[in-house]
């Protein structure tokens, strides 16, 4: 039986948080793979400032391709309409079968969980592993869902998307916040420009 992690997101752009969150979390909890799965159109980020879904895939492609324990899906992306989780975790179920899902979120986002659409299913299809840096904690999550979450600390790295998207636009230097292939392709597609 498979152990399969599952961390999924805008990665607008993807960056070294993320890896280091993916990674701490598969070996803490012993996954035998982590899914990264961009989302095509995330349903609480209507922004014009998220890239084309295709030059996420890939960056995060580029980021994650040096570890054997790291994998890129295009669930989300290839599919039609807006991206839920739970849509996204039955389908996983079907394709991997026999598999434990591990959903990896942080701690910031699991406290919008009842804003999710049918947050009780995906709680059920799922083990939700809270990546809980230092200085976190769960109190903007909802009682009724604290019971079926399961806290997994992390080294805290004060990165963010929003930050990384700002400096490109402001000619500032990105080097050490992602990855040196993500760093290259951002120049070379002219991505967060402005």
């Amino acid at each position: 039986m498979n152990r399969l992690g599952i961390l999924g997101g805008t990665f607008n752009p993807i960056h070294i948080a993320h890896l280091l969150v993916a990674e701490q979390v598969a070996e803490a909890r012993r996954l035998d793979k982590v899914l990264f799965i961009p989302a095509c159109t995330p349903p609480h980020k209507d922004s014009p400032d998220i890239a084309p879904a295709e030059d996420r895939y890939r960056m995060t492609a580029l980021a994650t391709e040096s570890n054997p324990r790291f994998e890129v899906s295009r669930i989300e992306l290839d599919r039609p309409g807006r991206s839920f989780t739970k849509d996204t975790l039955q389908e996983l179920l079907e394709l991997y079968p026999g598999s434990d899902l591990f959903y990896v979120i942080g701690s910031d986002a699991v406290a919008e969980l009842s804003t999710w659409r049918e947050p009780e299913l995906v709680l059920e299809l799922a083990q939700f592993l809270v990546a809980m840096r230092p200085g976190h904690d769960l109190a903007r999550l909802e009682e009724r869902f604290r019971e079926s979450v399961e806290i997994v600390h992390v080294s805290g790295l004060d990165v963010s998307s929003t930050e990384i998207r700002d400096r490109v636009r402001k000619g500032l230097s990105i080097r050490y916040l992602v990855p040196e292939n993500v760093e290259k392709y951002i120049a070379q597609t002219g991505l967060y420009r402005g």
